[in-house]
Formats: C-alpha cells, structure tokens, sequence
C-alpha cells in the first residue's frame, strides 16, 4: 500500500509540471477506481488536483460548465490552467483538473441551519448555471424531457427480473422481490399516467442554454461551508434539467432516512429553495410526480440478478413499504 501511495504522490508530483508547479506538502486524499484527489499548496494557496472517471468530451462538458458558473457569480470552486492555458490536462491517456482547494467543512443536512443554506445554494447554483454554451467538441448531458422514457425503462427492467426471480423460488430475496413487487409496478404505471398527462413535456420544451444544470449528487460531502457561504463542489456529473432532480433526490433521501412522509417537511425544504428561485405550479407538480416514482426501490434492486451477494430480504421489505406510504402520502398532495 505504501508503494502504492508513492506511486500516486510521484504521478501528482508530475502532473503538476503540466502547470508549472512544484507543489508543497502534497498529500493523497481519495483513490477510489480512477477518480483520485490530491491536496497541495503553493504559493500559500490550498489546490486540489483531481484525475478524472471521465473521458475528454465529458470533462469538457463538466469542466467548463463550472467554469461558466463561478463567471456567472456561482459559488464553486475555481478551475486554474496550466502552462498551456488549457483546464484539461492530460497525462498518460488520463485526464485531470486543478481546482482552489475549499477549506470549509461539510454541511450537515438532518441540522435545520445547515439545510436551509444548502438548500439556498443549491438554488443559487440552479440559477447561476443557467445560459451555459458547452464547447462544440464537448459530449452534453441532458436529462431534458427523458423522464417518462426512464420511468419506463425502469419498470421494464423490473418486470424482466421479476421474471428471473419466478425461476428461483428458493432464493429468499427473489422470492421477497415477487411478493413486493406488484405493488411496486403499480405505482410505476401510475407515475408514468401521472407524468405524461402532466406540464412536463410543455417544461422541457426549451433550448438547453435557457435550462440550469443539475448537479445529481447534491448532498453532504457536495456542499462545504465557507465563511457563512455554502460552496458547491464535485460537477463531474452535472446534467440539463429541471430543477427538480436535484430538489427529488435530497427530499426522497431524507424522507427514507428519516422515515419522514410529512408535506409540512417538505414544504419547508421547498421554502428554503425558494429564497432563491421560485418554482412555478408546473414545476411544483412534476417534482410530486417524481418523488412518487419508486426511485429507491428500483435502486436497491436493480442488480439483484447480477450480484453474487443477495440483497437483504428485510431491507427489500421495508423499502417497498416505503416506497408504497410515500406515494399515498404524495398522491393525496398532488
């Protein structure tokens, strides 16, 4: 392992001649796969370098879509050039980017203060994306108008297990997932009536420079308090669309942490986005169409077939039960 980090801290080390920098007390922070973080100082200024999961057309989408939106007043954090001028590097096939290093710490969501600025910056950073032009040679990402064909996908992938798991009775998460699972598609095809019938498709219909960007893992660890100001951080998988994504994902976790199904709760979370950005009724209602859909089923189970370690009957249960009271709480919203 020691080897290893050498390894890691010699390639740092060589990276950062693309820059012209000889780096001071650069350190190994995270090596997970190929995305891996270093810290270093230079000049007195705190850097993260960060090699890239990505290929160039992705980052260039990514990267700039940053770049963008620090410009526009966002607070992310800054990307520096190299010596070349460019914000890619590339070393070896591999690609990576140097970052101002954020010295905050990581805002916890289930602390109301904590929550309610998280929240306003994630609707600052909505905003602030906005009008971003990727360059011609990028690879874009746009969820823009794909979420009644992804319900549909996600039902058919469970229908196709569902068939798997009739064929082995006598595993006991198989045969937890076809007693639950009817219930499950049931609400599915609800939520797909629900979202074709729906302003969704009236939403969508936009030029994807007049849509904000989406951050798709916005949460504790993607947001750090700085002097008062919280500063989103981690865009590699930024994508078009609307702005509940974002808002579904951090309602639907903290629903399922909390075993919280309360509209009040919700609202709150909603009042505290809006101080920033007020979301039309349209969008309000396709967010409750969304948070319906069993996102967090289709997740644990999605690979139920192809993982050598079965998925724990209890946990199958209780999120399916989940699954099954938040939507009867949100239909009745809706």
């Amino acid at each position: 392992m020691e080897n290893e980090w050498d390894n890691y801290l010699s390639l740092g080390s060589k990276v950062l001649l693309k820059y012209a920098i000889k780096a001071q007390n650069l350190k190994i922070l995270q090596s997970k796969g190929l995305k891996t973080l270093w810290k270093l100082t230079y000049k007195n200024i705190p850097l993260c370098l960060k090699r890239l999961n990505q290929s160039f057309d992705e980052a260039l989408f990514s990267v700039n879509a940053q770049i963008y939106t620090l410009n526009n007043g966002g607070s992310v954090p800054k990307v520096y050039p190299n010596a070349r001028g460019n914000f890619i590097t590339e070393y070896n096939g591999q690609f990576f980017v140097l970052y101002s290093w954020i010295n905050g710490r990581d805002m916890n969501l289930d602390d109301p203060k904590d929550l309610k600025l998280a929240l306003q910056s994630l609707s600052n950073f909505h905003v602030d994306s906005i009008g971003y032009d990727p360059p011609i040679h990028a690879k874009i990402s746009s969820k823009l108008g794909n979420w009644p064909k992804q319900y549909e996908s996600m039902k058919n992938r469970m229908l196709k297990i569902k068939e798997i798991c009739i064929q082995s009775p006598n595993i006991t998460s198989y045969s937890s997932f076809v007693q639950h699972i009817d219930p499950i598609i049931e609400i599915c095809n609800k939520t797909i009536n629900l979202i074709n019938s729906s302003p969704y498709s009236d939403l969508c219909n936009i030029n994807q420079r007049d849509c904000c960007l989406c951050h798709q893992d916005f949460g504790t660890g993607n947001v750090m308090l700085l002097e008062g100001k919280g500063i989103v951080i981690d865009l590699d998988s930024v994508t078009y669309d609307l702005p509940a994504r974002d808002l579904r994902k951090i309602i639907g976790k903290r629903m399922m942490r909390l075993k919280n199904y309360s509209i009040k709760d919700i609202e709150s979370i909603l009042k505290y986005y809006e101080t920033n950005n007020i979301l039309s009724p349209d969008h309000r209602e396709v967010l409750k169409i969304d948070l319906m859909f069993p996102h967090w089923f289709f997740g644990l189970v999605k690979t139920l077939h192809k993982n050598p370690k079965p998925t724990n009957s209890n946990k199958l249960s209780l999120i399916a039960e989940f699954e099954q009271n938040k939507f009867s709480v949100l239909e009745k919203w809706l």
